[in-house]
This record gives structure tokens, sequence and C-alpha cells, in this order.
């Protein structure tokens, strides 16, 4: 009898502990969803996006986004962690665990979704180009003919102009966009030629020293960045972008940063990739 009652002890012990495995392998899966607090990465330098301030802090319309988005999850701003994050640097951030998410004008495209999980849009913005406002025969992708452009590291706009347009510019290598207005500003490159919000945000600041063309070529899909293979958390991105979106939040969010812009936004909810 007491042998019986040791080996039903034992079963009970074994199951309990497979069932705890379990449910270790579940909590401890790497998904989003199982996290108290969240390190995000954005841009540090493009005004109404992601920019980082003299105090350390971030704001912008990704910052923004990824703060609505965390909360949905049961993240509070205090248990937030911004990180800048260049474009050359997203894959490898996720891949290494510097982040978790990242919300930094990060397009998708075929290439990057063998590398990283995107979850969005959460904007679908469209390739533009800016010019210093005396500059004459640029109204179009079309006259970047032999000009300079800017061709920021990590960054897959300039390739949209001289690969997929087979327009023949010439591209200037920089590491980021604060380094291309510096260029168009002093003359160094003759366009800048990306997403309409990134170029939106750099035009307020220079005090009409540039003009927007206001001719869209492409449409850039910003998704949210995360490690690949997380679907739950992909899944619960969509939701939370899919509520702020019905709720309003996502239109005052656009007005809040480009209401006084002069680039043309809108408040509809994107069609979402799908989760892989």
């Amino acid at each position: 009898m007491r042998a019986t009652r040791a080996a039903a002890a034992a079963m009970l012990l074994a199951l309990s502990g497979a069932s705890g495995c379990a449910l270790d392998a579940g909590a401890d899966s790497g998904s989003i969803t199982h996290r108290r607090s969240l390190a995000i990465g954005v841009k540090g330098d493009q005004p109404g996006l992601g920019l980082k301030g003299r105090d350390g802090r971030y704001q912008g319309f990704d910052v923004d986004v990824a703060t609505y988005v965390a909360g949905r999850l049961g993240v509070p701003p205090g248990r937030i962690t911004f990180r800048t994050t260049p474009s050359s640097q997203r894959e490898d951030a996720l891949r290494e665990r510097d982040v978790d998410l990242v919300f930094a004008t990060y397009s998708i495209t075929a290439k990057r979704k063998t590398q990283v999980t995107f979850g969005g849009p959460y904007y679908v913005a469209h390739q533009d180009t800016l010019v210093r406002s005396g500059a004459t025969g640029i109204n179009a992708v079309r006259d970047l003919r032999g000009k300079r452009i800017c061709a920021v590291n990590g960054s897959n706009s300039w390739r949209r102009v001289t690969d997929e347009r087979k327009i023949a510019a010439r591209p200037v290598p920089v590491p980021d966009y604060r380094a291309c207005m510096t260029l168009l500003a002093s003359g160094g490159i003759d366009a800048v030629s990306t997403d309409d919000l990134i170029l939106a945000g750099f035009a307020a600041q220079t005090g009409g020293g540039v003009r927007l063309l206001n001719a869209p070529f492409t449409d850039e899909k910003y998704g949210v960045g995360l490690r690949k293979g997380d679907l739950a958390g992909c899944e619960a991105v969509n939701r939370a972008l899919t509520e702020m979106y019905q709720d309003g939040t996502a239109g005052r969010l656009l007005k809040k940063w480009f209401a006084t812009s002069g680039v043309s936004y809108t408040t509809s909810v994107p069609q979402f990739e799908g989760c892989s």
C-alpha cells in the first residue's frame, strides 16, 4: 500500500512538474505580451517623429504611438525606456535584444520581413522630395537625374530613386537625415528624397529655407518592428493600433505633429500586412 501511494505521489509530482515547465516556457517565450517593462527603439534626430531633446526626453508622432501601444499592452509610460535606433541598426537592435519594439519610420519591405516580424503598419507615408526654396528645375522625382541626393546609411529611400525609378542621381552617403539637412542648406547636395512625414518635420525647423515638392511617388508602410517570430506580440500590437484609430487618438496625434507642416495626411486605419 505504501509503495502504491509513493508511486502515485511520484506520478502527481512528475505531472505537476511537466505542467509547470510548460507554463514557464510560455511565460519565457520572449513575446512582448509577457513584459512588465519595454525598451523601445525610436529615432533621435527626426523632428515631428522621433527627436531626443537636450533633457534626454524623446518626442514626436512615433514616440506617442509607441507610448499608446505600450499602454494597451499593460506597460505605462514610467516603465518604457526609449533608445535611439538609427536606420542601420534597427534589425540588430531587435536581434540582440537591445530593444523589444521599434517605432522608427521603419518601412515594411520584403527583405526586412525575413529578419523581423512587423506589426501594422501604423501609418502609410509617401516618399517625396525636399529642395532649397530657391531651387529651380526640380518639380518631381524625374528631375533628380544628375542631381546630388542624400543617401542615409540603412535607408532604402535613395535606392527608390536610383534603383527602382532608374534615375541617374548621384547619391551622397551620410549617417542620418540631420546630416542631409546640413548638406542641403550648405549646397552640398541638391535634394533630400524620403518619406513626406520626415521631410515635413525637418521643413518646419528651417524657417522657409526649403520647399517640399508635394509630388509623392511611393507608399511607405511604417511598421512596428518585433523580434522575428513574435506572432502573439504582433497580433497584440495590431489590436492596439486598431483601437488607436477607432478611438480617435491617431487623428489627434497626426494633427498635433503635422497640422501646420503643409503635408497631407490620412486618419483612416491602414490595411495591416498580417503577422508572419
